[in-house]
């Protein structure tokens, strides 16, 4: 025997009913159904009484648009064959009627009418698939469970009769035939009044009529293929759970896992007869079995949240060490109707918090009130507070227990989504551990907590500023990558924002490769745009600033304190104010600039980890400039200094303007920029700094500059003997020592030094320690060009993703 049950998704219109009666004439064995109402009737049943007790002449309307669906359901899928149930629903709706419209006089409704009304949803639909069957030429038993099923009602919800519930199947229906179609959600008191099974009580139905009907399975049907490791709408990237203990699963429905209600698992448990949660939209998949036997023991099998709460607090000193103001402050809310979520105490005893549904905060607050009200005005008790806008998040698995570091990968990944934890608790099975967190936060908590579980890949939104040179040479390298850092490694990096000077580009999944330029279809607004990366649902999110705004380097505090982490080639920041470079450094995000000086060299990253390891830098030296690299490389008197100047800029190596390379202001900034990563509080006025481009060579417009660019010769001739008489080479270098000392300009070095074997436009930094003083720390090589700055960028971004959790 095998037991199903069809929820209300299932059996929502005729071809859903067709598609259910598919699925059971397509096994043999014999089988107990258990039916829903159609989607959403057993809430018009309930405004119908409800309706019609306050005298609404609404609820005639709406009975006959009820009564059409059932109607017209029943013509779809029988046809010639609908007379006998359409005699059938005229009787039931007729009686309806007559109730409704005595309820019309009587006025406020009653529970009995409730349960009488509401449950009258099952009854039609069962009859529905039942007549199917027959229509079909196959054998089929309707079976009223309100003649069977005798329920007590508890605090603890309906409760079985067992033993009386057996003895009236058997006196009224005998031995179970091949197919046995059962109304859910129904049943009788012991008294005989007509009550139902309350909310998701079909799926109860489902286990209930399993144990009664000795089945050895319980196939739960619905529109989804079983119990996901989170809410698909919530994490995409969620995957289905192939196999689940019982209170595993029991664990993950309470908490919002919808698919499962919990009162299910009880009779199923019980007897030990397995639950499998199945998809009337692809029959085939097996589903997620539910089974004394949890399946693979992994720490962590779902993540799930719970909305709609609040946090009740209860405080004072008072509470100290006196036995029973637990049991009092529970019994008050027990008297009060108000179920409790989770519980939570400190050791020092001086407060007591517990969850609650927020729909329940102001009566709950008020009994706890009441209850200690001797205490309150006595300041036993300071106060007693609500906060709405909570949510739970669990994460559930057996595997858990016993299996250290559980928690702290889990307060590690809300700590790194940047998620404030209010309320903890965990129970000493420690297969569950429960976080109450704000509601606002759930969905980003929910991503973080799955990914760091390793339960899916590493989700991180993206938005790029600066679309030009650098900025596109990155999206190349980021469209080109996504593939395999989705598949070798989990990441990913969901580009949702591009935006340019004027113009910008949104986009929810994620913004493809192409023209740039048509990707922005709107005007630029950086607070949409930022409030769009940022999305509350991804639990990271990485802005990379590829412009040389400093407007826009004056927002990375603000994104930084927001938990936005910054990327950037861009030395506006790290070179400018102090204050503003203070307060980008001191926020939650990160901030990485390793292509801010010498592009994809390893320059700040090698700085980094000397200092961060103890070693005293003694001085910092380099050749931070590819253009005057390039100069000096290639100057040797034998053509004029201007004239080079002229050839650089026509192979590309200069600024369209050269004075912007010759004055040495972009060497100052890099300087500036290592100098506060060594430590020292260095601005850009604290270096000395000699410009190539001659006093009265400054002001004049750029026409003027290239006509009078020979008037550079003179004095770098003169530079060039010097230093060739000594068998030196001139370059155009930056140093700082430990004491704070910054100087740029043109110095002479020996022929044996590492500034006299560069290649062409090599950057290059020399780094003298107490560890590297003999033989100082070199590294060289290409310190300008799109692709490697894009790359210093790009490895920037994925050094956030490791710190983020991702594994590369």
């Amino acid at each position: 025997m095998i037991a199903h049950k069809f929820g209300g998704s299932s059996v929502a219109d005729a071809s859903r009913i067709g598609r259910v009666v598919d699925i059971l004439l397509a096994r043999d064995e014999p089988q107990v159904v258990a039916i829903s109402a159609m989607r959403g009737v057993t809430d018009a049943l309930i405004a119908l009484a409800r309706q019609a007790a306050a005298r609404d002449e609404g609820w005639k309307a709406a009975l006959k648009a009820l009564e059409d669906r059932h109607v017209s359901t029943a013509q779809d899928l029988l046809r010639d064959a609908a007379n006998a149930v359409l005699t059938t629903f005229t009787g039931e709706f007729n009686s309806l009627r007559e109730l409704l419209q005595a309820q019309t006089r009587v006025g406020a409704v009653s529970n009995d009418l409730l349960d009488l009304v509401s449950g009258l949803g099952e009854v039609w639909s069962s009859m529905l698939v039942d007549a199917t069957v027959r229509a079909r030429g196959k054998p089929s038993r309707w079976l009223d469970a309100r003649e069977v099923l005798v329920v007590e009602k508890t605090d603890l919800g309906a409760m079985v009769r067992w033993e009386e519930s057996g003895e009236r199947l058997r006196s009224h229906f005998g031995s179970p035939g091949k197919r046995t179609i059962v109304t859910g959600f129904v049943a009788r008191t012991h008294e005989g009044r007509v009550t139902t099974l309350g909310r998701n009580g079909s799926d109860y139905s489902g286990a209930i009529f399993a144990a009664l009907f000795q089945a050895r399975e319980l196939h739960i049907w619905s529109d989804v293929e079983g119990v996901f490791s989170a809410d698909p709408r919530l994490v995409p990237e969620a995957v289905l759970i192939d196999r689940l203990s019982y209170a595993e699963a029991c664990e993950l429905a309470y908490f919002g896992a919808s698919v499962i209600h919990p009162q299910t698992m009880g009779p199923a448990f019980d007897r030990g007869i397995p639950i499998i949660a199945r998809s009337t939209f692809n029959p085939d998949h097996p589903g997620t079995r539910i089974s004394m036997e949890p399946g693979p023991l992994q720490p962590v099998k779902g993540v799930t949240t719970f909305k709609g709460l609040a946090i009740l607090n209860i405080e004072g000193n008072g509470m100290i060490g006196v036995p029973g103001t637990a049991a009092r402050a529970f019994d008050a809310l027990h008297r009060a109707g108000v179920s409790v979520v989770m519980i939570s105490q400190g050791s020092s005893e001086h407060s007591i918090c517990c969850t609650i549904r927020e729909s329940d905060a102001q009566a709950a607050e008020r009994a706890v009130r009441e209850a200690f009200a001797r205490e309150l005005a006595a300041l036993q008790i300071s106060d007693v507070t609500v906060e709405a806008g909570v949510a739970a998040l669990a994460v559930v698995g057996d595997g858990m227990a016993g299996r250290p570091g559980t928690s702290a990968q889990l307060f590690d990944s809300l700590g790194r989504a940047g998620v404030n934890v209010r309320m903890i608790a965990q129970g000493a099975s420690e297969r569950n551990i429960s976080v109450a967190i704000a509601a606002a936060d759930a969905p980003r908590a929910l991503r973080a907590v799955h990914a760091g579980f390793y339960l899916s890949g590493q989700t991180i939104s993206v938005g790029v500023i600066g679309p030009g040179n650098v900025g596109a040479a990155f999206l190349r390298q980021l469209w080109a990558a996504q593939p395999r850092l989705q598949r070798r490694h989990r990441i990913d990096l969901r580009l949702r924002a591009i935006a340019g000077s004027k113009r910008m580009a949104l986009s929810d999944t994620g913004l493809h490769a192409g023209d740039v330029k048509a990707l922005l279809d709107r005007d630029l607004h950086l607070d949409a745009f930022t409030a769009h990366v940022q999305a509350s649902h991804l639990p990271h999110a990485i802005i990379v600033d590829c412009s040389a705004s400093d407007a826009v380097a004056d927002r990375y505090a603000a994104w930084i304190r927001a938990g936005i982490h910054v990327v950037t080639p861009n030395k506006s920041a790290g070179s400018g104010p102090l204050d503003r470079y203070d307060a980008i450094r001191a926020g939650p995000g990160r901030f990485r600039y390793e292509a801010t000086v010498g592009a994809g060299l390893p320059i700040i990253t090698t700085l980094r980890d000397l200092v961060d390891t103890g070693d005293e830098v003694r001085s910092i030296e380099g050749i931070f400039s590819g253009t005057l690299a390039y100069l000096f490389n290639r100057y040797d008197s034998s053509i004029s200094f201007g004239e080079l100047v002229r050839k650089a800029r026509e192979l590309g190596y200069t600024e369209p303007d050269p004075r912007d390379d010759l004055s040495g202001l972009d060497v100052a900034r890099k300087l500036v920029i290592l100098a506060r990563e060594r430590g020292l509080r260095t601005t850009l006025s604290d270096v000395r700094l000699e410009s190539l481009v001659p006093e009265p060579l400054r002001g004049l417009s750029l026409e003027d500059f290239m006509r009078r660019l020979d008037e550079l010769d003179p004095p770098m001739r003169a530079r060039f003997e010097s230093a060739r008489q000594k068998d030196h080479v001139l370059r155009y270098a930056a140093s700082v020592s430990a004491d704070g000392a910054a100087t740029v300009g043109l110095v002479e070095v020996p022929r044996t030094h590492a500034f006299a074997h560069i290649q062409l436009t090599d950057n290059v930094v020399q780094f003298t320690t107490n560890r590297y003083c003999d033989n100082p720390l070199v590294v060289q090589g290409p310190g300008a060009g799109p692709e490697v700055t894009a790359t210093g960028v790009f490895a920037d971004v994925l050094r956030v993703a490791t710190a983020l959790g991702a594994h590369l």
